[in-house]
């Protein structure tokens, strides 16, 4: 890998808030946190614990604002209406198991280590299919435990 990403991020971030920082984002989540920290000599299992809580941290609010955010935002914008319909359309087409299986299915679909599944995308399909936030949460934050133990094995053996 670029190195020079690292020496980016170490320029105004530590380690441990870089690894945190970059679990939050969408898309990137842990498949981006956990080998940018064991690329940057930390150890795997703080690594994963890092990354874990930054990936957890978005959804709680995610599973409780995402649907009035999405209602004002299209509200006020055409642009946002075309966004979300093609997210929703999306998440819909990967999540017909949500549908059925319920909390059980966010699990498996946050564990799978894929693009376009993960924390965020399990949180939209939660919203869309109305699975409570007490149902939800748990069952994402399993899922993204699962993935993180998958992803932080899987790096270990890259990098080291």
């Amino acid at each position: 890998m670029d190195t020079s990403i690292f020496q980016w991020f170490n320029s105004f971030l530590s380690k441990e808030w870089a690894v945190f920082f970059t679990a939050c984002l969408p898309i990137l989540e842990l498949r981006g946190a956990i080998p940018v920290g064991i690329a940057m000599n930390m150890s795997p299992l703080k690594v994963f614990f890092i990354a874990v809580l930054g990936n957890a941290l978005p959804v709680i609010p995610l599973l409780l604002f995402l649907e009035p955010v999405r209602d004002f935002l299209i509200k006020n914008s055409r642009y946002m209406e075309k966004f979300f319909a093609c997210l929703y359309k999306r998440t819909i087409r990967k999540s017909d198991k949500v549908k059925k299986y319920g909390a059980i299915a966010l699990i498996l679909f946050t564990a799978v280590p894929l693009p376009t599944t993960g924390a965020w995308t399990a949180s939209l399909a939660a919203v869309i299919f109305k699975i409570k936030l007490r149902r939800a949460f748990p069952a994402i934050l399993m899922g993204i435990i699962i993935s993180g133990i998958i992803i932080t094995i899987s790096s270990m053996a890259l990098f080291q």
